[in-house]
């Protein structure tokens, strides 16, 4: 069963969950004087596009917490290796658009909680 895990601990389940495959090159890769690609790759890395929808004000606030930190885990659905790989991750900007002003909707305060998880 695919879940997302902060630092261990499940959470919300996102509205949307992408996953992207990253190929970091050295200085050295480029085109060549016969102009063909020469690449010396250092890495490959992933990077996590993530969404939750409506939220609370406890809901945000967890996960904000949970990404504060420098460095943290993640245990997401990998289709590479078409099972949950854990990974240490930082976040990139954190977005929280306001739901309603309105006090009829005080008890969902954020429309949503986006952020990027990139690998370390």
């Amino acid at each position: 069963m695919a879940e997302l895990r902060i630092n261990g601990v499940s959470v919300k389940t996102p509205q949307k969950f992408q996953v992207g495959y990253q190929t970091i090159d050295a200085d050295s890769s480029g085109r060549n004087a016969n102009g063909e690609m020469v690449r010396d790759i250092i890495a490959q890395k992933v990077k996590l596009e993530i969404e939750w929808g409506p939220l609370d004000d406890a809901t945000a606030s967890t996960l904000l917490r949970a990404i504060k930190s420098v460095f943290f885990t993640v245990s997401y659905p990998d289709a590479e290796t078409g099972s949950q790989q854990t990974k240490t991750f930082y976040s990139g900007d954190r977005t929280l658009p306001s739901y309603s002003w309105n006090d009829k909707f005080s008890a969902i305060k954020w429309q949503s909680f986006s952020a990027n998880f990139i690998e370390k």
